[in-house]
């Protein structure tokens, strides 16, 4: 049976050492396969385990304008969690039917989000990048740090733009999964927070990724209908997920266990410069 939860708006420290908490928790065999939602606060700034801080980062203008900022243990590149649902899922490598590869377990889990946005009346696909093995096309000259400017093929799109990120990671035989469903997208503010080598180049980035990425109430507008809440968006997706996973729609807990490890995380590990720019 498959728990969810649902922890609110927390920190980004928190958020990331409760996710990491899940995971070693789960490996101990103390929890089942779970699914969390959560928000942010402050609205953040999330980079990819590989990413370079100082390099990819404007870390004066997060300061200035009061966004979070913490580094992720998955891969990928920056996300800016505003306006938006995010996710994560921890199951066994060993769970019935789990794929192998890394992208067709990302393929598996993503089936819920999949279902969700079709709860909200939208035509969201897996992305086809057959043609772009590498994950869609890009060019070649500039590689952004921000993420949702190009598609691998275990993620969603709507008219061929990406509208849900994931990343992924497995450590002790579990899989740790945690993605961003974005209801609105500040393109503009994304990039006051990146680090380009001039201006010319950020402005250029900046017009692939509008053209490449999209959030749910663009979509709505193009469909012609009105916005969607948070709290419809949540439903959708939770229903979307206890379809695919054959669990009841209630929400439990975290367990102590993950409460106590998740505190220790967060102020040793993710609220910590040694973390956060340590590349």
């Amino acid at each position: 049976m498959w728990r969810f939860v649902h922890t609110g708006d927390l920190s980004p420290a928190d958020n990331m050492a409760i996710d990491e908490a899940m995971l070693t928790v789960h490996q101990a065999g103390l929890t089942p396969p779970t699914v969390r939602f959560y928000g942010w606060k402050p609205a953040s700034l999330s980079i990819g385990y590989f990413q370079q801080a100082d390099a990819e980062v404007d870390l004066a203008a997060l300061r200035t304008l009061g966004i979070g900022f913490v580094r992720r243990a998955t891969g990928g590149r920056a996300v800016l969690h505003d306006r938006e649902l995010t996710y994560s899922i921890v199951v066994s490598e060993a769970y019935p039917g789990m794929p192998a590869s890394v992208a067709e377990a990302c393929r598996m889990l993503s089936a819920g989000l999949l279902r969700g946005f079709r709860h909200l009346g939208l035509d969201a696909r897996m992305a086809d990048t057959s043609a772009h093995p590498a994950g869609g096309q890009r060019n070649s000259d500039l590689q952004s740090p921000a993420c949702f400017d190009a598609s691998s093929r275990h993620e969603l799109v709507v008219e061929g733009k990406k509208i849900a990120g994931s990343a992924q990671m497995r450590a002790k035989g579990v899989i740790l999964q945690h993605g961003s469903i974005l209801l609105d997208l500040d393109a503009d503010l994304l990039f006051r927070l990146l680090r380009f080598p001039n201006d010319e180049m950020k402005r250029r980035a900046q017009r692939i990724f509008e053209r490449k990425a999209v959030a749910i109430n663009d979509c709505m507008r193009s469909l012609h209908k009105p916005p969607v809440s948070l709290a419809a968006v949540e439903q959708a997706f939770l229903t979307g997920f206890a379809e695919e996973f054959g669990a009841g729609k209630t929400y439990g807990e975290l367990i102590p266990e993950e409460l106590a490890l998740a505190r220790k995380l967060a102020h040793a590990k993710y609220a910590s410069d040694d973390w956060n720019r340590r590349r």
